[in-house]
Order: C-alpha cells, then structure tokens, then sequence
C-alpha cells in the first residue's frame, strides 16, 4: 500500500503545481504581499469569483505560501519569493513555467508523432515582450550561482576577449569579468534580449568592459576577434544538424588558439544519467523542433566536424552543471 500511495501521490503531484501556476498567474502573490486582503476584497479587485478564489487562497494556506488571520490573506515569508516586489523574486521562473505546462500537456501526441501538433503554431507566433523578459527572467535567477561556480573553477587567466553567444541576461559573462579584470566581454544574442542584457550589465556597472551584439545564430555570422567561446545552455535548443552549423561558425570565429566551452546536460551513453537530463530531452521534445539532450561522444563528434581538437569534458554533474572544451587549432 505505502508504495501504491507513493505512485498515486507522484501522478497527482500535477495538482500542486497547477495551483501555484495558476496563483502566479493571477499574481496573487504580489497583490497579498506586503498587504493583508480579504477574499471578497481581493476578488473585487481582480474581477474573480469570490468563493473559487476563497478556495485556492486556503489551498495556498496548506502550501505554507499564504497565512490568514481574521478572514485575510498574506503572503509568508516563503510566497513572498513569488510575488514582483521580491529582491529575488521566483515569479519570471514560475511564468515560464506556465508556458512549459501548455507544452507538456502535448507530450503524449509528440511521443506518438515525434514532435509537438503545436510547434508549427508557436514558431509562427512571436513572443510577446513579457514573455520574453519572463524566460529571461527565469533563466538569470537560476544562472547566478552556477556561473559563480563555473567562473571561479575555470581558469581564464590567459584570455582577453570572451564571446558569450546566446548570452541570455549575460550572467556567465558578469561572472567571469567579475572573476577576471583582464577579459573584456561581447554578448551576441536576439535583439529583443539584448536590452534585457544591458540593463543586467549596467547594474554591475561592466558596461565599459562589454560589447553588445544583436542577431541570430542560425542566420548570422559571429562576431570576431575573441579567444574565448561559451555556450551555456544552448546546444539542447538545436538539432544535431543546428549544433554542427554554430559550432563551425564559432570555429570560424575564434581566434587562433581559442577555446570554446560549453555548459549543458551531458548524458551518459545510456541516456539515463544525469535523470534530469533525461527528463530535459522530454521538456526539448515537446518544447523545439529538434532540440535534446546529447551525450558527450556525440558533442565531441560534431565538435571534431566542425575542426575543434583536444575536447574534454572538463566538469560533470546532474543539474545541466558539465561543462566541455574544446580547442581550436
């Protein structure tokens, strides 16, 4: 029975989730920070049905995200982490989420037709601003401490001139200019997130120290004159076709001498290990046309095409934490 239990409360855990997303979506959590509201109130406030916000709200309660006393709401110091107003705020990470939840609720046609009915219609449909700066968002949160990690373990002495493609909120170029005075950095990206980028980069006041570039890897050439290449959870996005293609123009790119790293999940040859990589190619399935999760053989394969030599895998660990390098002759 216990383990009956346990697989029953596994399949169901989809209910805690859907709550949480549908609060963030509501963003009770920023209107009950900070501020103690009635149901009724707040139900007013928002245009919601009174006795179906009265249930999430308790149900939020069990979650230990909300607290009530006398009949209103606010936020814990624990679901004050998903509210706006938070320093830290987890509300971009549980907003992209909620995006993935549309996608995986297709898994089961993708694994009978290999690919999401729904991709064609997404491709087709631009993402909004929001959307854009919540998947930032997202990704930035989760990125500061693992490119803490990654720049302090990497020795980057030796170079001058990082090119951070598909930079994201710029995260792994902040760390390794903070770690290293001497690297300059340019950050090559969409269009739409390089303002998302600058403004990360003029916090911490390395404006000076980073250039900007705006295009598309798929399309563009790269930007020349660096001696450092880092892809940072990039390579799962891209078919193995999509891989080959960047990886020759970063080969093309690179100075003489130059390396390229690479930080995603790396699988073993079994494709079981690490078990969230696993789950990613799921997430890759449902989410791109061809994207996935590769094993370090086929990584270095492409890698060898594309003219890198000397490719070793330089970290391993189970949360998209490998990195790889490779260098070019």
């Amino acid at each position: 029975m216990p383990a009956q239990y346990n697989m029953l409360s596994d399949v169901r855990s989809f209910m805690k989730s859907r709550v949480i997303l549908t609060a963030a979506e509501l963003d009770l959590f920023t209107k009950l920070d900070q501020n103690s509201i009635s149901a009724k109130n707040l139900a007013a406030m928002l245009n919601l049905n009174e006795r179906a916000l009265t249930r999430i709200l308790d149900c939020l309660i069990t979650f230990e995200l909300l607290k009530k006393q006398k009949n209103r709401y606010q936020t814990t110091e624990k679901g004050a982490s998903l509210s706006s107003w938070h320093p830290h705020s987890l509300l971009p990470s549980v907003q992209h989420s909620l995006r993935l939840w549309k996608n995986w609720n297709h898994l089961t046609a993708a694994i009978k037709e290999g690919t999401n009915p729904l991709l064609q219609q997404l491709s087709n449909k631009s993402a909004s601003a929001e959307e854009t700066k919540a998947f930032i968002g997202s990704m930035h949160i989760g990125a500061q401490r693992l490119a803490s990690k990654i720049s302090n373990e990497y020795d980057a002495r030796s170079f001058k001139r990082l090119l951070d493609i598909g930079a994201g909120s710029g995260a792994y170029t902040i760390a390794f200019l903070q770690k290293n005075p001497q690297l300059q950095g340019v950050i090559y990206d969409l269009a739409g997130v390089i303002a998302i980028a600058e403004e990360k980069i003029r916090k911490v006041q390395l404006q000076n120290r980073v250039t900007f570039v705006a295009g598309d890897y798929n399309k563009d050439k790269l930007p020349q004159g660096c001696d450092l290449a880092l892809l940072s959870a990039v390579i799962h996005q891209n078919s193995p076709k999509q891989n080959l293609s960047l990886f020759q123009k970063i080969y093309d790119s690179l100075e003489i001498g130059g390396r390229l790293l690479i930080r995603d999940h790396v699988m073993d040859t079994n494709r079981t290990s690490p078990p969230m990589g696993a789950l990613f190619a799921l997430n890759m399935l449902v989410s791109t046309a061809g994207g996935d999760t590769y094993t370090f053989a086929e990584i270095k394969d492409s890698l060898k095409t594309a003219g890198f030599e000397k490719v070793e895998m330089l970290m391993q660990g189970e949360r998209m934490d490998c990195l790889v390098e490779a260098r070019k002759k």
